[in-house]
């Protein structure tokens, strides 16, 4: 797999120029933040050797170069999903990646469903932990040494000084936000009355179906990690709805630029 990695980032190398210090992996409905971007250069993920290619309709596919808060960035418009047919190892593979081509922090955003009581439809949570419910492991296999420790500690899964500086980012700006836990599933269903119920009873305040592995594989190369979710539908008894994509996208999309503003600072400050 080493060697996979390092032809992905040799072809990238030899298409540009621009050297990052900072990852970004954008969720469902939540690609707006690529505006905020001095984009300098694209690849579309088809061009790169041993890249997944996502098959999700709201999620583009190509990796965006550029400047973002007077720092040099990737982006993943469009990630990879558990319930897409990948392994774990092709779902993560791009973290791996990011961290060849230099990332020194990665920043990821996701649409979630809420199952905190207190949560309202449009809530931003920041994650300060979060709960595997994946039935595979990203890091299961034989271990690449050169990348990181055989049993990585995952006691700061989100770094403690970003989170804060992002709740102090958004009261600033007036912006309110919670601090939580998700859970990561693999969907592609959406959970039943009964299951949000259990995600609650083992202490998460919010679930989805992302994040989590690339977070794991990220923590395991060290890299500090950012994430941030938008609550686009309930999951609390006496609350749940019918819900579809196009009404998660739509919740996603008129929150978005919240998010982005507290990402974007977040990443002018550290």
């Amino acid at each position: 797999m080493l060697e996979k990695f390092k032809e992905s980032v040799s072809f990238i190398n030899s298409k540009t120029n621009v050297k990052p210090t900072i990852g970004i992996i954008l969720g469902t409905g939540l690609g707006g933040l690529v505006k905020e971007i001095n984009i300098i250069d694209e690849i579309p993920y088809e061009q790169i050797p041993n890249f997944p290619i996502s098959t999700v309709e709201s999620h583009s596919g190509k990796l965006i170069f550029g400047e973002l808060g007077g720092k040099i960035v990737v982006a993943m418009q469009g990630r990879f999903h558990f319930y897409e047919g990948y392994d774990m190892k092709q779902v993560t593979f791009p973290v791996r990646v990011m961290k060849l081509l230099g990332i020194e922090a990665l920043f990821v955003s996701n649409a979630s469903g809420g199952v905190n009581p207190d949560f309202a439809v449009g809530e931003i949570m920041i994650q300060n932990d979060h709960i595997n419910l994946f039935p595979a492991h990203p890091l299961i296999g034989k271990n690449i040494d050169e990348l990181g420790p055989r049993f990585p500690d995952m006691s700061e899964p989100y770094d403690p000084r970003m989170i804060a500086l992002a709740q102090e980012i958004a009261a600033e700006m007036n912006i309110k936000v919670s601090v939580g836990t998700y859970a990561g599933l693999t969907g592609p269903t959406l959970e039943t009355p009964a299951e949000y119920v259990y995600v609650r009873n083992i202490g998460a305040d919010a679930v989805g179906m992302s994040t989590v592995p690339e977070v794991i594989v990220a923590r395991h190369m060290e890299i500090p990690c950012f994430a941030i979710s938008i609550i686009t539908d309930l999951g609390v008894p006496g609350k749940i709805k019918k819900v579809s994509v196009a009404d998660v996208i739509e919740v996603a999309s008129r929150q978005e630029p919240k998010m982005t503003a507290i990402m974007s600072e977040l990443i002018a400050r550290i």
